[in-house]
């Protein structure tokens, strides 16, 4: 018999196409994506979202955007 556990991440997995690890990593990294904007060093928005340690943060935000994530925010930093 499934665990309630389990029974949720499937439900979940219809509602969202997505696993919740997957569903929270994209919310972090859009979340990334506007604290870039706003200019905040690297380090800072990746403890902020709790993508520890801070070496995640480039390694994913790269794999998904397909641009670092210095290169965003200086392209997408307001001035």
């Amino acid at each position: 018999m499934p665990t309630l556990a389990a029974r949720a991440g499937r439900s979940f997995h219809r509602k969202f196409t997505a696993a919740t690890g997957q569903f929270v990593e994209t919310l972090r990294l859009d979340a990334a994506r506007i604290l870039l904007s706003r200019g905040l060093p690297l380090k800072q928005a990746a403890v902020q979202l709790g993508l520890l340690p801070t070496t995640r943060l480039p390694r994913l935000f790269q794999k998904r955007f397909g641009i670092s994530p210095g290169t965003y925010r200086e392209m997408h930093s307001a001035q």
